[in-house]
């Protein structure tokens, strides 16, 4: 599967290729545009390095991949848990600013089942952290459940919340088509600083107070809640394996999610690696999908 597009802080075109990779190979990403050093970096929460505007990732070698969010949050969404993925530049191609042109491909070319034990983290004694006015928690939950809640000034976003239950293609049916969002203010202040130069009304929502300056307006009245729970699923995918437990966040970013991976890595006291059985693996997201799944096109 291959994907072309603008990448978010260059603007630059990038073109992106998702191969897939054998059993425990994990998911990782490699940059062909660059020569003599390691060209491969892992896919893993202790190799992100900065959640400015998206989230990047590094390896020793100090070759980077950013804004690999929404690739993310697509394969664990269909259920991916082994790929390589090859792009030919320092960042993912942000295409609308959702994860469904991906999803919508790797449904088209079809999933398949490997001869291995599936591993899931489950979630033993809850983890917080707050930064600022943002926290994010995970607990103990049977299989992975997602709340978030937002509260924005601009009207036309003011405040969300949504939960969802991540099994049963939640993912594909409910999230995956739900763009990133802004406030046009912020669009010419990033611009100022050198930032979001790939940034437009083409890949994201724009809102101006109570305007929403984006052709074609919402797809969904909560669209902005909704890619905030997308943003959280591809964070947490960086744990290695599913989770099993409930993640709840307010306010929370990149960043945010990012160190509460930290701090649960950090506690052996607080979730441990299981084997599943037929039971959990149904529960998982993206258990059960098949082409027909596959989200309709937006106009």
């Amino acid at each position: 599967m291959t994907f072309s597009g603008t990448g978010l802080h260059t603007g630059r075109a990038v073109r992106m290729t998702v191969h897939p990779a054998s059993a425990n190979y994990g998911i990782w990403f490699r940059r062909t545009d660059v020569d003599g050093v390691d060209d491969l970096v892992p896919a893993r929460w202790d190799a992100v390095d900065d959640t400015q505007l998206c989230t990047r990732i590094t390896n020793d070698r100090g070759v980077t991949v950013s804004t690999i969010e929404h690739i993310m949050a697509a394969l664990v969404g269909c259920g991916v848990s082994n790929a390589l993925i090859e792009v030919d530049g320092p960042e993912v191609p942000l295409m609308d600013g959702s994860s469904q042109h991906f999803v919508d491909a790797i449904l088209a070319r079809g999933l398949s089942a490997l001869n291995a034990p599936v591993h899931a983290i489950e979630i033993l004694r809850e983890v917080e952290v707050v930064v600022g006015d943002a926290r994010a928690t995970l607990s103990p939950a049977p299989t992975l459940t997602i709340d978030f809640a937002i509260d924005f000034a601009d009207a036309a976003i003011g405040r969300q919340e949504k939960t969802l239950n991540m099994a049963n293609g939640a993912f594909v049916h409910e999230l995956c088509d739900s763009r990133t969002f802004c406030r046009n203010a912020d669009i010419h202040a990033m611009r100022a600083q050198g930032l979001a130069l790939g940034g437009s009304v083409e890949n994201a929502v724009v809102v101006d107070g109570a305007d929403v300056l984006t052709p074609g307006g919402l797809r969904h009245s909560d669209e902005a809640v909704r890619h905030k729970m997308l943003d959280a699923l591809g964070d947490l995918a960086l744990a290695g394996a599913p989770i099993l437990g409930r993640y709840s966040g307010y306010k929370a970013g990149h960043g945010v999610t990012n160190t509460l991976l930290r701090a649960l890595f950090a506690d052996p006291s607080a979730y441990r690696i299981v084997e599943c059985d037929s039971r959990r693996v149904a529960g998982l997201p993206g258990a059960g999908l098949v082409s027909e799944d596959r989200p309709l096109a937006h106009a």
